[in-house]
């Protein structure tokens, strides 16, 4: 049995992957600042979940708190790995207010990689994300494409998340995988992402609001997935970036007559300009993935939108209140 730091713990991806450690026998330690970034509604119900779960252990924190992030633990190796799950997500609200972004995900970042000094905890793992590619690379991309123009304050905090992470690794030897995430759903997703959105307002009969002509596309990945991935990473790998997710693509009009279909309701939809943050297309190579830990991913887009809206309409009543704006 291992026992683990996870950070972002009543998030979307990082109470999936504390579900899955806590399920193989492992324990973890989870911490969360409980942010309004979207409904705290949604944070409260995943961390509700795994309360009652033997070896879970919940602490409020925020870890861009540098005097709070240096207090965890008592001794040196306490933990066999930290997973830092945490961000300040959101591609838009991120020109909005970026210092938000630098706080969250770089100085958060930093706290945790020296927490990982401080204590002799030999391996880190960091949440990024596919938005680091930008405009100008090829598609599916590829880990080694050129992430130096990013398209958003959003994307440029996880790029000096990710270096902050090699200079570590290079100082120190700690072991470090990196995950850039692609677009990520599943039950009790994001309310700011597309799948929870267009499934919340295609069900109550609100007005489903694209960017776009919809015919962008994405590449989306079950949560599953996407947490087992993470927790494979785990294994000594030195200093790697991998891209997880993305092996599905669909444009948004597709996803849209998806979601009618599962839900029985036809939507009402209203076309906007595109975000300027926003990309056009979105697809993972995988590759290195497969390579490096035996990653595939299991659960196709058919089953995983069934599991999205069957939750839905099984938690309809609360869920049909969380803000989505």
């Amino acid at each position: 049995m291992a026992h683990y730091l996870v950070s972002g713990a009543a998030g979307f991806i990082g109470s999936r992957v504390i579900g899955m450690l806590l399920e193989d026998g492992h324990s973890v330690l989870g911490v969360d600042n409980l942010c309004d970034a979207y409904d705290v509604r949604m944070k409260e119900y995943r961390l509700k979940q795994l309360l009652s779960l033997p070896g879970f252990e919940f602490k409020r924190l925020d870890i861009s708190n540098r005097t709070e992030v240096a207090a965890l633990g008592d001794g040196k190796g306490i933990w066999d790995a930290v997973i830092n799950l945490a961000a300040r997500a959101g591609v838009r609200s991120s020109v909005v207010d970026p210092w938000v972004y630098v706080d969250a995900n770089i100085y958060g970042t930093l706290n945790l990689l020296d927490l990982c000094r401080q204590r002799e905890i030999p391996k880190f793992i960091l949440a990024s994300s596919s938005s680091l590619y930008g405009a100008n690379n090829p598609m599916p991309y590829q880990e080694d494409a050129n992430t130096d123009q990013p398209l958003q304050p959003y994307a440029a905090s996880k790029k000096g998340a990710e270096v902050m992470c090699h200079a570590y690794h290079y100082l120190y030897g700690l072991d470090v995988t990196i995950f850039r995430y692609f677009t990520v759903y599943g039950p009790a997703g994001r309310p700011d992402m597309v799948m929870f959105r267009f499934a919340q307002w295609i069900a109550e009969g609100r007005t489903v609001r694209v960017n776009g002509d919809g015919e962008q596309s994405r590449g989306f990945t079950y949560l599953d997935d996407i947490a087992r991935g993470t927790i494979l990473g785990l294994k000594p790998l030195g200093f790697e970036i991998i891209n997880l997710g993305g092996h599905e693509v669909i444009s948004i009009n597709r996803l849209i007559t998806m979601l009618e279909n599962r839900l029985g309701r036809k939507a009402r939809v209203e076309y906007f300009p595109l975000h300027p943050a926003d990309a056009l297309a979105n697809w993972a190579n995988v590759e290195k993935a497969r390579a490096l830990l035996g990653w595939e991913p299991q659960v196709s887009l058919d089953e995983g939108v069934d599991r999205l809206t069957d939750w839905y309409l099984a938690e309809r009543s609360w869920a049909s209140q969380v803000e989505t704006e």
